[in-house]
């Protein structure tokens, strides 16, 4: 992450994610430790219980993995593709299908692809040379739940049943997108980093392009530093602490993951990553010059 700027804009010096914490413990007595580690506590816990009331009200399409997301594996798919298929998305369960997403058959579990293999258990040939991948030997059942289902609903259905994936049928029994267990407690508690997660990097970054890339939480200033120029609405200057507050400001509203924002300065933002309740990630170009007007 880049130092901050002397020159980023003097309103916003101090703030950022870390200045409420610098403020808090700005001038306290000997005893500041334990009552800033008392209130980090309560701060966290409270966090924790303005989240899952907001949960309350989700639905699952609010949570849901959209269908062109899906990673999935076609029922009849050779067996050793399968495996690579596993090795490359690093997942432990897909999806499987015949032909199309909207004929799901059901789950097949990483663990039981493995065993297989290891166990030698190679797939036996079909008539005419092609090999049977085996995966309806190892298919699991997965949920079909509709897109307006409560999120709090599935969580307890899917602890119920032990399941850990569900699949959103639309009202005309297409798959509409995918939920996982984790999708759901990640909801609740916030994202939940495992070993195969690739490590998003923090603050602003830029391309060899000139497009920057930015963690939403990132301060304003930084990015504001990279690109060399005030960015907050003079309105909002002091309203706006974040990337993120910055999108949502020109947005009007949390945009979702995908969706393209025009910058009044001459820019655009691309939602990389987001949840229904935070944008998490961002990318930043010049927007293309306006079309010429056409010639008689």
């Amino acid at each position: 992450m880049a130092s901050r700027d002397a020159s980023a804009p003097e309103g916003r010096q101090g703030r950022g994610p870390g200045g409420w914490l610098r403020r808090l413990l700005g001038t306290r007595s000997q005893d500041s430790t334990a009552t800033a580690a008392e209130a980090l506590t309560e701060s966290a816990g409270g966090r924790l219980v303005d989240q899952a009331q907001a949960f309350q009200s989700l639905r699952v399409d609010d949570v849901m993995t959209p269908r062109a997301d899906i990673v999935a594996v076609e029922v009849d798919t050779p067996f050793d593709e399968v495996v690579a298929r596993f090795l490359e998305a690093e997942h432990s369960r897909m999806p499987i299908y015949r032909e199309t997403l909207d004929d799901p058959l059901g789950v097949v579990h990483v663990k039981d692809v493995f065993k297989q293999m290891a166990t030698g258990a190679r797939p036996k040939a079909r008539r005419g040379g092609a090999a049977d991948s085996g995966l309806m030997r190892l298919k699991r059942d997965a949920l079909y739940v509709p897109a307006s289902m409560r999120a709090a609903d599935l969580l307890l259905r899917m602890q119920a049943t032990r399941t850990h994936m569900a699949l959103v049928i639309d009202e005309f029994g297409g798959t509409d997108g995918l939920v996982t267990l984790e999708d759901l407690v990640e909801a609740v508690v916030g994202e939940i980093d495992d070993e195969h997660d690739e490590a998003q990097a923090a603050g602003v970054q830029e391309r060899a392009d000139g497009v920057f890339e930015a963690d939403a939480r990132a301060p304003l200033e930084e990015l504001e530093a990279a690109l060399g120029r005030d960015l907050a609405p003079p309105d909002l200057d002091e309203e706006i602490d974040t990337v993120g507050g910055l999108v949502a400001a020109v947005a009007g509203r949390l945009p979702r993951r995908g969706e393209v924002i025009a910058y009044p300065e001459g820019y655009e933002i691309q939602v990389l990553d987001a949840d229904p309740r935070r944008i998490k990630r961002v990318r930043i170009r010049p927007a293309p010059p306006p079309a010429a007007a056409g010639v008689d």
